[in-house]
């Protein structure tokens, strides 16, 4: 029998999100919760042996994909984090029934910090120096890109670096993702923007604009403060940033889950990862099933955690 979808999104909601292309914040964790949990989880984040990309290839002294990226495969309380109910009914409120996780991003930003440029991303394919989709939505869907959990595992204030959208932003692109796009550590909280400090880790996402003339209406942008413990889903093709952090003292520390229907292929054509310098093998990695049933068979899930490690399975 199937579970009561007690955090469904409701028809005004629904139609919030269609128009604006994100909706939230929700509460998840109180304060004193999530300050609890990321005690008990920093160490094991400190901790990248049990990460599915601990063996990859680091390049330019890189290594935030073991240490940043998919640890819901290999730390506990993130696995249970991407499949709680108040995030997954919402998300299949959205993308029907069978629902699965494929990726997971911590997004730490320290003190002095550049902000996170305007991006969207549909395919993903951007920062993968092959130029691959890493994920390849059927012929016939009527849009792409990935619905993304974005929790604020601190505060998140303007000063410390909270998003930003433009809403309504979600449904054309004014990015081309088979264009090239450059990394260059060296721009790295180098980069300035109209007066602003703005990046994206290493790369300039101004090289895939499809009109080089062309720029956000920050006029229309919203900045999305949250308190500790809060979570809001929006679609990855939406206008998107992050301030800066100018405060002195105040890290920010967002976890950002990205969920698709299970119709989706996921890396249908790598067998390794390239981003940020840095490349893994995909050898053990597993997409997470979070609510419904695989009827496609078109990607490998993870089975269950044993000695740290989640084991893909077909």
């Amino acid at each position: 029998m199937a579970r009561t979808k007690t955090f469904a999104l409701s028809a005004e909601e629904l139609e919030q999100f269609a128009r604006d292309g994100y909706i939230g914040p929700f509460d998840l964790y109180s304060e004193e919760e999530m300050e609890g949990y990321l005690r008990q989880t920093r160490p094991k984040l400190l901790k990248t042996s049990n990460s599915v990309y601990a063996d990859g290839q680091t390049v330019s002294g890189n290594t935030n994909l073991a240490a940043s990226y998919d640890r819901h495969l290999d730390v506990d309380f993130l696995s249970e984090h991407v499949t709680r109910p108040e995030i997954v009914d919402r998300v299949s409120s959205l993308l029907g029934p069978d629902t699965l996780c494929w990726r997971t991003e911590l997004f730490p930003k320290y003190p002095g910090d550049e902000g996170t440029d305007w991006h969207q991303a549909d395919n993903f394919s951007s920062v993968d120096g092959a130029k691959h989709p890493h994920i390849v939505w059927p012929e016939d869907a009527e849009f792409g890109g990935t619905i993304t959990a974005w929790t604020a595992f601190t505060e998140a204030s303007v000063e410390n670096g909270c998003l930003q959208f433009i809403p309504g932003t979600h449904t054309s692109m004014n990015y081309d993702e088979s264009k090239i796009m450059e990394y260059n550590p060296e721009i790295i909280n180098q980069m300035d923007k109209d007066g602003v400090k703005r990046g994206l880790f290493g790369y300039d996402y101004r090289q895939l604009q499809k009109d080089p003339d062309w720029r956000p209406d920050e006029d229309k942008a919203v900045s999305q403060v949250m308190r500790q413990g809060q979570f809001i889903l929006f679609w990855s093709t939406l206008m998107h940033a992050s301030h800066p952090n100018s405060s002195d003292t105040k890290m920010r520390l967002g976890f950002a889950s990205r969920y698709l229907p299970t119709q989706v292929r996921v890396y249908p054509y790598s067998d390794e990862l390239l981003e940020f310098g840095a490349r893994a093998s995909l050898d053990k990695f597993g997409c997470v099933l979070t609510s419904g049933e695989d009827k496609y068979g078109h990607n490998r899930f993870v089975d269950t955690n044993v000695n740290g490690f989640r084991f893909p399975v077909h």
